[in-house]
């Protein structure tokens, strides 16, 4: 047996979803402006860019809890 075999797999629905996986979703699916409208924070709201937003969400815990907590709402299976 492997050792993929042997581990019980997660439970928890953001396991293996990158913050950039997370982002670019958020942003394909509702795009700059209506993320900035929704999660209103600088870095969605003036000039808007996925390398930048990472930076600040990565420096910044409770933005990064925020735009979890908004793709667990609207982007994950109930």
């Amino acid at each position: 047996m492997s050792n993929e075999e042997t581990r019980p797999k997660s439970n928890d629905p953001m396991h293996g979803k990158t913050l950039e996986m997370i982002l670019l979703e958020l942003v394909a699916e509702f795009g700059w402006f209506e993320l900035g409208r929704m999660i209103p924070i600088n870095c969605f709201n003036n000039d808007p860019g996925i390398k930048s937003s990472l930076v600040f969400l990565r420096r910044t815990p409770w933005a990064r809890k925020k735009v979890e907590d908004l793709y667990k709402e609207t982007m994950l299976p109930r």
